[in-house]
C-alpha cells in the first residue's frame, strides 16, 4: 500500500493529510479544485460531467412518485408566497400618496395594476385615516393567515455550513414562503414530505450496501458508507427543491413583477424592462463557467468529510488495539489532520460561493443605484408620485431577487448533485441481488459438489485452483491447512460469498448460482472466526439468526455451545444486554455464543470457522460431540488448526497453496507415507 497526499494547495500552517489508498506507488497531489482519493477505494472518481448531473437530477425528481400526494399539497400551499409580491408594494404606495400626502384616491386618476381595482374601489372617496384603518385591517388579516411578508415561519434547526451539520437541516428544518398559520401548516407538510423521501432513499441505499459482495465491501471504508447514508442522502431534497419549487416560483414571481411593470409604468419608465432582462443573462454568464469547479469542489469536500468519519470509525472500532499499543496520540493526530483537511475543503467550496454571490450583489446594487437615480428624475419631473418612486424600487427589488435566486439555484444545484452522485453510485453498484437465481433450496440431495473450481480475487491473487470435492450429508468435514492456504475461500464458496471464476459449485446437483441467495443462505449457517454480535440482549442475538426460535430451542443451543455456565451468572441472564460487538463478554464466551446462534438456525449446512480456538478442552469435546450429532441430517464443515478438533472429524480435507493435497480421516492420513497432512501435523507436534 501507499500513502496519498490529499491536501492540494492550502495554508502551509495546516497539517499534511495522509490517507491509505490502494494505488501502488502513487503520490497524487490534488490541486485547489482537483480530484483526490479520499479512502473510498471503490468510488474513486470525483469529477461529474454535465450529462451525469442532468441524469442525477431526473432520477431525483422521480423519487417524488413515492410521496406525490404530499408533494402536490406542498406545491399548492407554496402559492401563498405570491400574495406579498402582488399587494404589499401597492399598499405602501396607497399609504404614501393617499394617507401621508393626503392626495384624494380616485380610481380613474391613479396608476395601479388591474388586480388592485377591487381594493381601490372599496377605498375610493374615503378620508386618509379611514384608508389607513382598512389597510391596517388588511395587513393584520394577511399577517394572521400567511404572514403577508416574505421570510417564512423561521422554524427549523440551526447548523454550520459543513455537509454533515446541514444534513439534518435538509431533512427536518422544513420551509415555507408564508408565515403564521398557513406557514406553520406548510412547514409541517414540508418536513413530513422531506423525511419520507430521505428515509426511503436512506433505506434503499442501506439495503443495497448490505447486498454488495464481500470482496467489494471489504475494499470500502465503513465511515464512508455511514457518511453516504446519513449525510449525502439528505441532499436529494435539495435537488427536488432546486428543480421544482425554486425555479417555478421564482419565474412566477418574475412574471408577476413584469406584469405589474407592464400595467403601470410601461409608458413612463420603459428602461425598467431593460434592467429586468439584463439581470438574468448576467447571472448565468457568471455562474455557468464555474459549474465543473463547483461540482468537483463539493464532491471533494464530502469525500474529505467521509475520510474524517473513517478515521474515527477505525479508531473506535479497534480501540483495544489502539490503547494496548499506545496509539492514542497517533490516532488523535490522524483524526485532527483529516478533520482540518475537511474544513479546508469546506472553505474552498465556500470561497467559490462567496465569489459568485459577491459579483451578483455588486452588479445588482449598481443597477439599483441606476434605478433609484432614474426614478428620482421622473419624480422630479412630475411623471411619478412619491408612492410610485417606492413602488418602482420595490419592483426592481423583486426583479433583482428573482435573478439572484435563479443564479443561486444553479450554484446550489451543483452542490447537491455532488452529494446525490455519491448516493446513486452505490444504488447502481452491482450487487449479489443483481445476479440472483430463481430456484428454491428444498433438499440437500447428494450434498455440495465442487467441480473444477478455481477462484482469483479481483487483484489477481489466486486463492483456489482446480478444486474437486464432494461434501455429503451426515458427516463432519474439517478443512485444514496452513494460514493463507485457501480454506476460508473454499468455505465462502458454499453460501456464495465468493463465486468461482472457473468451474461450478453445486448443491443437490444444481449450480448454486441458480438458487435465490435468500433461499440458499437461509439453509446455511456460517459462524465466522470474528465474533459478530449485536449490542442487544443475548435472546435478541439468538433470534437474529431465527426470529421464530422458541425459548426451548434457544436454551438447547446455548447449552450445546457451553454458554449456560456463564449466562446463569449474568445479572439478567439471557436478557442481559451485551456491549459493543459483545465486548462485555470474554473472547471465549463470544465464540460460544456465536456458535450457539449458528446452531439455533437449524439450517441444512453448518460452517464454523475456527470454532474451538478459544474453548477449553472440556467445552471443545462437548461441542464436537454436538456437531457430530448435528451432522446426522446435515452437512457440517469446520475450518480448524487445532488438532484436538481436527482428529475427531469424519473426513479431513487438507488444503495447501489453493489446492487439495489430501482427503481422509486422521488415522488414514497419518499412516500414509508422503502425506502433506501428516507433515503438517508433525510440524505442529514437533514429531519427526
Amino acid at each position: 500500500m501507499s500513502t496519498t497526499d490529499t491536501g492540494g494547495s492550502r495554508d502551509p500552517k495546516e497539517p499534511d493529510v495522509t490517507v491509505v489508498t490502494t494505488q501502488k506507488g502513487a503520490d497524487i497531489k490534488a490541486g485547489l479544485f482537483g480530484s483526490a482519493n479520499f479512502d473510498d477505494r471503490i468510488d474513486t472518481t470525483h469529477d461529474i460531467t454535465g450529462r451525469e448531473a442532468l441524469t442525477l437530477v431526473v432520477r431525483s425528481f422521480f423519487l417524488l412518485k413515492e410521496v406525490w400526494r404530499l408533494f402536490v399539497l406542498k406545491f399548492l400551499m407554496a402559492f401563498a408566497m405570491v400574495f406579498p409580491g402582488l399587494f404589499l408594494g401597492w399598499l405602501f404606495k396607497i399609504i404614501t400618496d393617499h394617507v401621508i400626502l393626503g392626495q384624494p384616491l380616485i380610481v380613474e386618476a391613479v396608476n395601479f395594476p388591474p388586480h388592485m381595482n377591487p381594493i381601490l374601489r372599496f377605498l375610493e372617496g374615503m378620508a386618509p385615516m379611514e384608508i389607513m384603518f382598512y389597510i391596517t385591517c388588511i395587513f393584520l388579516a394577511g399577517l394572521f393567515l400567511i404572514g403577508f411578508r416574505v421570510g417564512g415561519t423561521g422554524a427549523g434547526t440551526y447548523g454550520g455550513r459543513d455537509a454533515a451539520s446541514n444534513a439534518e437541516n435538509e431533512i427536518s428544518s422544513g420551509g415555507s414562503g408564508a408565515g403564521s398559520i398557513w406557514g406553520i401548516v406548510e412547514w409541517w407538510v414540508d418536513v413530513r414530505l422531506t423525511q419520507y423521501i430521505i428515509n426511503n432513499l436512506r433505506s434503499r441505499l442501506f439495503d443495497r450496501l448490505t447486498r454488495v459482495s464481500i470482496t467489494s465491501i471489504d475494499d470500502q471504508r465503513v465511515g464512508d458508507q455511514v457518511y453516504r447514508v446519513m449525510y449525502d442522502a439528505a441532499s436529494v431534497w435539495g435537488i427536488v427543491t432546486e428543480i421544482v419549487f425554486t425555479p417555478f416560483f421564482t419565474l412566477l414571481g418574475f412574471a408577476i413583477t413584469m406584469y405589474q411593470l407592464e400595467t403601470t409604468y410601461a409608458d413612463v419608465a420603459p428602461w425598467l424592462f431593460w434592467l429586468a432582462w439584463i439581470m438574468l443573462p448576467v447571472v448565468f454568464l457568471v455562474t455557468w463557467p464555474l459549474n465543473g469547479v463547483i461540482r468537483r469542489t463539493n464532491q471533494n469536500k464530502r469525500a474529505a468529510g467521509a475520510a474524517s468519519t473513517n478515521a474515527m470509525e477505525e479508531a473506535m472500532n479497534n480501540i483495544g488495539a489502539v490503547q494496548s499499543l499506545g496509539g492514542m496520540k497517533q490516532e488523535t493526530e490522524k483524526f485532527a489532520q483529516r478533520s482540518a483537511h475537511q474544513f479546508w475543503r469546506e472553505r474552498m467550496a465556500l470561497v467559490i460561493g462567496v465569489f459568485i454571490w459577491f459579483f451578483i450583489i455588486v452588479f445588482g446594487e449598481a443597477l439599483g443605484l441606476i434605478t433609484g437615480y432614474v426614478a428620482s428624475q421622473h419624480q422630479i419631473a412630475g411623471q411619478l408620485t412619491a408612492g410610485d418612486f417606492f413602488a418602482v424600487l420595490a419592483l426592481y427589488g423583486g426583479i433583482r431577487e428573482s435573478a439572484g435566486t435563479l443564479g443561486g439555484v444553479w450554484v446550489r444545484f451543483q452542490e447537491h448533485v455532488a452529494a446525490v452522485r455519491r448516493v446513486f453510485f452505490f444504488i447502481d453498484y452491482r450487487t449479489e441481488e443483481d445476479e440472483d437465481g430463481t430456484e428454491e433450496v428444498t433438499e440437500l440431495g447428494e450434498g455440495v459438489e465442487f467441480s473444477n473450481v478455481s477462484f482469483a480475487y479481483p487483484d489477481g491473487r489466486v486463492a483456489l485452483n482446480n478444486i474437486n470435492l464432494t461434501l455429503a450429508p451426515g458427516e463432519l468435514v474439517a478443512f485444514v491447512g496452513p494460514t493463507g492456504a485457501g480454506k476460508t475461500s473454499l468455505a465462502y464458496m458454499i453460501p456464495g460469498f465468493l463465486r468461482a471464476t472457473e468451474g461450478e459449485v453445486k448443491l443437490a446437483g444444481r449450480n448454486i448460482l441458480d438458487y435465490r441467495l435468500d433461499s440458499l443462505r437461509g439453509e446455511i449457517s456460517y459462524v465466522f472466526q470474528e465474533h459478530f454480535l449485536l449490542s442487544e440482549s443475548i435472546r435478541d442475538n439468538m433470534r437474529f439468526a431465527r426470529e421464530d426460535a422458541t425459548d426451548e430451542e434457544i436454551f438447547e443451543a446455548l447449552e450445546t455451545a457451553g454458554c449456560m455456565e456463564y449466562i446463569d451468572d449474568l445479572p439478567e441472564g439471557i436478557d442481559t444486554v451485551l456491549g459493543r460487538s459483545g465486548d462485555t463478554l470474554s473472547v471465549g464466551q463470544q465464540q460460544r455464543l456465536s456458535i450457539a446462534r449458528g446452531l439455533v438456525r437449524k439450517s441444512k449446512i453448518l460452517i464454523l470457522d475456527e470454532p474451538t480456538a478459544a474453548l477449553d478442552p472440556q467445552t471443545e469435546n462437548a461441542l464436537v460431540r454436538a456437531l457430530h450429532t448435528a451432522s446426522e441430517d446435515r452437512i457440517v464443515v469446520v475450518i480448524a488448526h487445532r488438532l484436538s478438533t481436527i482428529r475427531q472429524a469424519n473426513r479431513i480435507v487438507f488444503i495447501q497453496d489453493g489446492e487439495i493435497r489430501d482427503i481422509g480421516d486422521h488415522q488414514e492420513l497419518m499412516t500414509t507415507d508422503g502425506s502433506a497432512y501428516r507433515g503438517y501435523v508433525e510440524l505442529q507436534t514437533g514429531d519427526n
